[in-house]
């Protein structure tokens, strides 16, 4: 299969988790090709993520919002972007329950900006057949799945049940829509849970381990019940570099781990491996903290992903199994206390206990 030769990136979100995982990788692929990164630095932006790459100069980190269309206009310009991907998004389920104007302006708004934008240019441009706009996209965005029911496909009719699923949705059909109308070379990949290195600690692996780490009780949602397929962050970066260099414009990919597990289950290995790895805790061991919370308003059940399209058009499959990436991920968390510690500000533990009280 003929790979594209993209030399000239910009990054959306690429100081959050996913984008800056992906700027690190992408980086350490092809060391000596720049990389742009357009991000609002909101809570969870973090500039010291990608701080060593913006020194050495293999990244340009322009603070500015999506929905800057001036601003977009003027990157895509004045450093002859060739491809876009897009991870710039606000994220989190149970922020958008409490707030969901910020994830329709971000993933609607700022999507339909970064698309009309880039369409515009590709235009003046003549219509180049490699430039590539690459959204990335979540599983959410199907809805809920029963014990028994098949997992997604690309071609599962969409059902979101939250504020920010149903954001992403919007967004996913703007990207389709400007493949269908304009001709624009857009990509869509939709992903199972991420876990990894630098994901901010409202989310649950990082906040269970950090948790830990402090003494504190680590929340359950409802019954534990809940199943996720969980996504190694590393294996999401590759699978979105192959998209990028060898699908076909307007496809579509889920991306899966291949991991399905149960919340409580998962929270059950975090606290072995950490009672393993860590040589002082506050309690030990650490399932004595686990806490049942009440559940959030319209928590989808189960999701699972069939990858069955990428790994057979594309070759991709996830490399990390579930074990490696939790303990990888553990250890992480218990080295980089200089990374997490910091975000744990007045506005988060304000979140913290509207959410969990």
């Amino acid at each position: 299969m003929t790979e594209l030769s993209l030399k000239r990136l910009l990054v959306t979100g690429g100081s959050g988790f996913i984008g800056s995982n992906f700027v690190r990788h992408w980086a350490q692929q092809r060391p000596g090709e720049k990389i742009w990164v357009l991000d609002a630095l909101t809570y969870a932006g973090n500039a010291k993520t990608l701080a060593d790459l913006v020194e050495t100069g293999a990244v340009e980190l322009v603070k500015g919002d999506i929905c800057d269309r001036t601003l977009v206009t003027t990157l895509l310009q004045d450093h002859a972007i060739d491809a876009v991907v897009h991870f710039a998004a606000e994220s989190h389920v149970d922020r958008s329950i409490l707030g969901p104007e910020a994830f329709v302006q971000t993933n609607v708004v700022g999507t339909f900006t970064l698309l009309e934008a880039f369409r515009q240019y590709w235009q003046a441009q003549g219509q180049p057949s490699q430039f590539r706009f690459l959204h990335v996209s979540t599983d959410e965005v199907y809805g809920s799945l029963g014990p028994e029911d098949p997992a997604f496909s690309e071609t599962t009719p969409y059902a979101p049940n939250s504020p920010y699923s149903a954001s992403k949705a919007g967004s996913d059909h703007l990207a389709r829509a400007y493949f269908h109308t304009y001709g624009l070379p857009t990509l869509i990949t939709n992903c199972s849970n991420n876990y990894g290195p630098y994901h901010f600690p409202e989310k649950l692996i990082p906040l269970m381990c950090v948790n830990m780490l402090l003494g504190k009780p680590l929340p359950v949602y409802g019954d534990g019940q809940n199943i996720r397929d969980w996504l190694y962050v590393e294996d999401h970066c590759r699978a979105i570099d192959r998209v990028l260099h060898q699908a076909q414009p307007g496809e579509t990919y889920n991306i899966g781990g291949q991991a399905e597990v149960k919340n409580i289950d998962l929270v059950h290995t975090l606290c072995d491996l950490m009672d393993e790895l860590a040589e002082d805790l506050p309690v030990r061991p650490c399932r004595d903290l686990i806490t049942f919370v009440k559940d959030r308003p319209g928590h989808d059940r189960r999701y699972a992903m069939d990858i069955t399209k990428i790994q057979t058009q594309l070759g991709w499959s996830p490399s990390v199994t579930l074990e490696q990436g939790l303990r990888q991920t553990v250890q992480w968390y218990l080295t980089h206390r200089d990374w997490w510690m910091p975000l744990l500000s007045a506005e988060y533990q304000s979140y913290y206990r509207k959410i969990y009280g």
